[in-house]
């Protein structure tokens, strides 16, 4: 509603834990899970207790467990849960979503395109995958992905945030023109309805040169903020507005952004993963 120079386990150490997943990342440090203070990952336990080979159960436990940033906890649920019913395309979109924030991107890529195959009107497995490839530095096909992404989606919410994506990708991978063509989508008179949208319709704003970087960029957290949505908030654009310094060759001002990403707490954003990622290739 998320940056490796080394093969990826290497830069990585993830820690399962009952209670708190915990996972480090090479360059910005140790985090854990949030506690299931709502006890939804036990209720969800508890029913599927009772039907342990049920699919739909297992999904609404990976689900609980999500809700609570136990992203390897839930892609081990989806494991059970896909060896139960291998054709289920939702399984796959879902396992490969939560791969991304664990950084198993080759992972994500290979369970995403797996899934869009099984539903080639699966929008969310079209933009998860664009994102695997986004951070495999797969501009090309990250843009196809995105643009099927667009394709299919339901809504001009989901049109708005698979567009920021598409432009990012184009831009990243020197087709600028395509880029172009693809901001023209956004109309002026383009509105959304979910409250997140909103960042990344400031993001294409801002790439239409519609907006200013200042009014597009949200209030950076103060330190030691708790609060993951004003964290969200801030992630989402930042990554956005340094990617666009980084492929206009404004390197400099493009680390400062991620570096001030990367001093957040909500490491499950792409806007995180994203800044994390090019910090990790500028070294």
């Amino acid at each position: 509603m998320l940056r490796l120079l080394l093969p990826l386990a290497a830069a990585l150490l993830l820690y399962g834990q009952a209670t708190r997943q915990e996972v480090m990342t090479k360059l910005a440090g140790r985090y854990t899970s949030l506690p299931d203070e709502k006890g939804e990952v036990a209720a969800a336990e508890k029913k599927l207790a009772a039907d342990p080979n049920n699919p739909d159960l297992l999904l609404k436990l990976a689900q609980a467990q999500i809700s609570i940033w136990q992203d390897r906890e839930a892609v081990a649920t989806l494991d059970r849960a896909i060896v139960l019913s291998p054709g289920n395309a939702a399984l796959y979109t879902e396992r490969g979503h939560r791969e991304l924030p664990l950084r198993e991107f080759v992972k994500a890529r290979t369970d995403l395109a797996r899934a869009a195959s099984l539903n080639p009107k699966d929008m969310a497995a079209y933009y998860h995958l664009g994102l695997a490839h986004y951070f495999l530095h797969e501009f090309a096909p990250a843009a196809d992905a995105f643009q099927h992404a667009f394709d299919t989606a339901p809504n001009d919410d989901e049109r708005i945030n698979s567009t920021n994506w598409l432009y990012a990708a184009l831009r990243r991978g020197g087709m600028n023109a395509e880029a172009a063509k693809a901001l023209e989508r956004i109309p002026p008179q383009m509105t959304f309805k979910e409250p997140h949208t909103q960042f990344y319709l400031n993001l294409v704003r801002f790439f239409q040169g519609r907006m200013s970087e200042s009014d597009a960029l949200p209030p950076e957290p103060p330190a030691g903020n708790t609060d993951n949505e004003t964290e969200l908030r801030f992630d989402t654009v930042a990554y956005g507005i340094g990617n666009w310094h980084l492929y206009n060759g404004h390197t400099a001002k493009a680390q400062e952004y991620f570096r001030r990403v990367s001093k957040g707490h909500v490491w499950i954003t792409w806007g995180f993963i994203g800044s994390e990622m090019e910090l990790l290739r500028a070294h």
